[in-house]
């Protein structure tokens, strides 16, 4: 019986390891941009291994914004007044438009099809507004920066 034990608590201390580990790995793996497409004020951000809390995604978006904007010109504003960006998730890359009955996916216009279309998994997105200033959208919650630069929760009612 004690040997059952031992066996069960090495087993159990393994999975934990393994399930921390790959815990570790998630959260830690540097994300990727893959592609950017751009639609007059709306810039397409396609991106691999994203932050998968809603503080993540912000706090990342905040330390890379000055990068992207160098990089990919993101944010583009043909109007300097407002802007959208759009994180989607580039999962298993480019497809073909498919069937409208069955699949559920966004098309760029920017390429040439047949494979110019994502499937939609909308991430995380960024809009700014002349009257609203910057907000930052997750499955989960508003979020919006005030004047004086403190990041504040909206209520979603």
């Amino acid at each position: 019986m004690n040997f059952k034990n031992k066996k069960n608590t090495y087993i159990l201390s393994s999975l934990t390891c393994i399930m921390l580990g790959y815990l570790f790995w998630l959260l830690l793996r540097p994300v990727k941009i893959v592609d950017v497409h751009k639609d007059g004020d709306i810039s397409h951000i396609l991106v691999k291994s994203f932050p998968l809390t809603d503080e993540g995604k912000i706090n990342w978006w905040l330390e890379n914004e000055k990068t992207i904007k160098f990089h990919y010109n993101v944010p583009q504003s043909e109007s300097h007044k407002s802007f959208t960006i759009i994180f989607w998730d580039f999962g298993n890359g480019y497809k073909e438009k498919g069937d409208e009955s069955k699949d559920d996916r966004f098309c760029f216009s920017d390429l040439l099809p047949p494979k110019n279309c994502i499937d939609k998994s909308k991430l995380f997105y960024i809009s700014s507004g002349k009257d609203t200033g910057i907000s930052f959208v997750t499955d989960h919650a508003i979020y919006r920066i005030k004047k004086d630069g403190e990041l504040v929760k909206m209520n979603p009612n």
